[in-house]
């Protein structure tokens, strides 16, 4: 995928949470790229459901109350853009902040 400080940030932390196995930066037809290696359980793929929930034409911001609402659902992880930086909703919950969902796998 095209580099991003964004795109790396977020595959990082998939790697740490374990839905991916590895992430490499490399060079494709002369451009920055982003290489990741999925993830297999008993040859599935660990990532099977993802919802995009921020887009560029509508935000969709929470503060600690509402995340913590939306973590209580069925979700297994939500990723939140916050302004310590990227991070899963169990850590925002943990240093009381709220920020920008991203996106939930579930």
């Amino acid at each position: 995928m095209p580099y991003s400080k964004i795109t790396k940030a977020i595959a990082k932390l998939l790697v740490k949470e374990g839905y991916l196995a590895d992430v490499r930066d490399s060079e494709l037809e002369g451009k920055k790229a982003i290489t990741v290696g999925i993830r297999y359980v008993r040859r599935k793929p660990v990532v099977s459901a993802v919802e995009i929930i921020s887009k560029p034409s509508l935000r969709r911001h929470l503060n600690t109350s509402e995340l913590s609402l939306e973590q209580r659902k069925k979700a297994l992880l939500l990723v939140v853009s916050t302004s310590l930086g990227l991070m899963t909703g169990r850590d925002a919950l943990k240093k009381g902040v709220g920020g920008e969902l991203l996106f939930k796998i579930g």
